[in-house]
């Protein structure tokens, strides 16, 4: 066999990378830390995250209701359906990247998820009850700056606000709650959070610890090495091959039978003349001529200040010039290629009707909408000639054949199923249906084959090859989709082959080599054990590895500061990790993360830190210390209301929401 070389000693040492202060930075991380910027909460209910959030602090105020309640908090309560539906549509999120995501996957978020909703339910019952009040005006204020709120002058619209709860499922009095939260967040947490002090002398310590230095060395004792010599017994291969059978386990394998429903079955079906005139006829509307038009528009509150705008526009000026005058009270808009019925949808019926009679270049209005005033300029008229059926035929005539073919594969699928569900096996039903059948050689999950290296399935199967994978001896086949314009397949096994152990010759050569590779290792932990027991005697390391008699690596200096230990990227290597853990003279022996050996550590040297000269530092570990110090009294406050007002947890209503979701019946 042939030895692969031995690892340079200077990965397991080294590691390069420019040193960046992130040392103390992980323990300021936190959740409350979000809450001292809640003006965050509006660009999220403005990108229609709002509806996660949703029935803050509706229903009745105690556990009377039985299970439904979670959580009272103060006079408020978490009901079952508020996180129930959070749940859902976390799930349908998740699916947006996961498709095949369910309950029991998100389970991890239920937990976290009552959390925050205690946390906001705890604000809004400790301003209750402290006579904390928000002023109707103020959440207003609030919902005006959400985008989908704003009307075509950039100014908030009832219709537009009413148009975003419906697309929300979200009541008025359900976003009121969420942005009365957020208020509260901004009121109540950040002036406890805001301006958290450390002072130089509580900083020093720290940043100084960070400039501490430490010298020492280091060996690696690689189990390459110690794999001379090693050869093997037939009993010994057969002994280690008993004890380690796991390790040469192959996966089931199956041979799969694989009847294709595609393109192939309805080739021969295509569209009649009499169904491409029937289309047409049915579609004359689309085919006929059309008019659209380009439009400038301006929108304004008052006559006034519209019947102003469309003189200047009737003298000459641009819709934009004639407006300016006006400022941002003036929302100016350009439609281009708009009919008729679309531009009635943007502006009403009236207006529409209005400019749709007037010719291109003529400035209509003011005329008054329920936006407003508007101002409208025909810009250009653009007209189209109508398409007789010989014109469009040919772009008829492949839509309506894509169709055909699509019913009639969809035929032959509910022919075959209904085989099946009448008891029809794989053999039968594919005959009666007459399509072709391929075997496959024996197969494990992937899709790769022991015995034929060159087979490979075609991709476009992966559906079929899952399928058959999840069937057991004797179930009836599966039909299943192959996606895009693939058609379908309908899959079964042939043979199965359980897994188990592959017999030792054919797996020789791997036995061997992992037999040496582990006798090797012992080898080398014992070399390793009497190198480390020599340096804790006093013993130099370079002389204890020279005294192994073994051919070893060189042994290495190591020096580092502890802030570049601490804000390495990437990974640190082992070595420079224990050389910052041992104390002075002391050495210490471990394996190799990744199994190439052992290595060794001794530290000779510890050179405290002393921050005093490096002032920028220390100011910098302030800032670090002060972010956790701002989040620990903004949950320190937090914990302290929810003391205040009350929680109270119904734990066996929250245990059995989540074996629900888990069960995967959802709320």
């Amino acid at each position: 066999m042939r030895a692969s070389p031995p690892p340079k000693a200077s990965a397991l040492f080294h590691r390069t990378g420019t040193p960046m202060l992130r040392f103390f930075r992980r323990a300021s991380k936190s959740k409350i830390g979000t809450w001292i910027m809640a003006a965050v909460l509006i660009a999220i209910v403005g990108g229609f995250a709002v509806a996660d959030m949703s029935n803050f602090g509706s229903g009745n105020l105690g556990f009377g209701g039985g299970s439904s309640n979670l959580v009272k908090v103060g006079n408020q309560q978490l009901t079952d359906r508020e996180i129930s539906e959070t749940m859902q549509r976390r799930l349908q999120q998740v699916r947006q990247q996961q498709p095949e995501a369910d309950y029991p996957s998100i389970i991890g978020d239920l937990m976290p998820m009552i959390e925050e909703f205690i946390d906001q339910k705890t604000m809004i019952a400790f301003a209750q009850k402290f006579g904390f009040p928000l002023s109707k005006r103020l959440v207003d204020a609030e919902i005006a700056q959400i985008p989908q709120t704003k009307g075509l002058n950039g100014q908030f619209n009832e219709q537009a606000y009413q148009a975003f709860l419906a697309q929300q499922r979200l009541s008025d009095a359900e976003v009121r709650e969420v942005l009365g939260s957020g208020i509260l967040q901004r009121l109540m947490l950040t002036p406890v959070a805001a301006n958290a002090r450390v002072s130089v002398g509580m900083a020093r310590p720290y940043a100084s610890m960070l400039l501490e230095a430490r010298e020492g060395e280091g060996a690696i004792i690689p189990v390459t090495a110690f794999q001379a010599g090693l050869n093997p017994s037939d009993a010994e291969l057969q002994q280690f091959y008993t004890g380690n059978r796991s390790r040469y386990m192959v996966p089931e394998q199956r041979s799969l039978r694989i009847a294709r429903i595609g393109p192939d079955q309805v080739a021969g079906v295509t569209a009649s003349d009499q169904e491409i005139t029937q289309y047409y006829n049915a579609r004359k509307a689309e085919y006929a001529g059309r008019e659209t038009r380009n439009i400038s528009q301006a929108v304004v509150q008052d006559q006034a200040t519209a019947n102003a705008i469309a003189a200047r526009a009737k003298g000459g000026a641009t819709m934009q010039a004639a407006a300016a005058p006006a400022g941002a009270n003036a929302a100016v808009t350009m439609l281009t290629d708009q009919t008729r019925q679309a531009y009635s949808s943007v502006a009403g019926e009236k207006a529409a009707a209005a400019v749709f009679a007037a010719s291109a270049g003529t400035v209509v209005g003011p005329v008054q909408t329920d936006f407003g005033w508007a101002v409208a300029k025909v810009d250009a008229v653009k007209s189209q000639s109508g398409k007789s059926l010989a014109q469009v035929r040919a772009e008829i005539a492949p839509k309506l054949t894509a169709d055909k073919r699509k019913a009639a594969l969809e035929e032959i699928v509910d022919r075959v199923q209904t085989a099946v569900d009448d008891g029809a096996n794989f053999a039968e039903a594919a005959a009666a249906a007459k399509l072709p059948v391929t075997t496959t050689p024996l197969l494990t999950a992937n899709g790769t084959s022991r015995s034929d290296a060159a087979f490979k399935l075609p991709p476009e199967l992966a559906p079929a090859l899952k399928a058959a994978f999840e069937i057991a001896s004797g179930d009836p086949p599966e039909i299943v989709s192959l996606g895009a314009d693939r058609g379908y397949a309908m899959a079964a096994p042939d043979r199965i082959v359980p897994a188990a152990a592959a017999p030792i010759a054919e797996v020789r050569d791997r036995v061997r080599a992992d037999w040496i590779a582990n006798k090797a290792a012992e080898r080398a932990r014992v070399a390793a054990k009497q190198i480390e027991a020599k340096v804790a005697r006093g013993m130099p390391l370079a002389q204890a590895v020279k005294e192994s008699g073994v051919s070893l690596p060189a042994v290495e200096q190591l020096a580092a500061r502890r802030i570049q230990i601490a804000n390495a990227q990437g990974e640190v290597p082992p070595a420079m990790r224990m050389l910052f853990t041992l104390g002075q003279g002391k050495s210490r022996m471990f394996a190799d993360p990744q199994g190439r050996g052992f290595v060794i550590v001794k530290v000779n040297k510890i050179t405290p830190g002393n921050a005093v000269a490096q002032p920028e530092l220390i100011s910098q570990m302030q800032g670090e210390m002060s972010q956790g110090l701002a989040q620990d009294y903004a949950r320190e406050f937090l914990a302290a209301m929810r003391k205040q007002v009350g929680v109270k947890r119904n734990e066996s209503a929250i245990e059995a929401l989540r074996k629900r979701l888990v069960s995967g019946t959802g709320g």
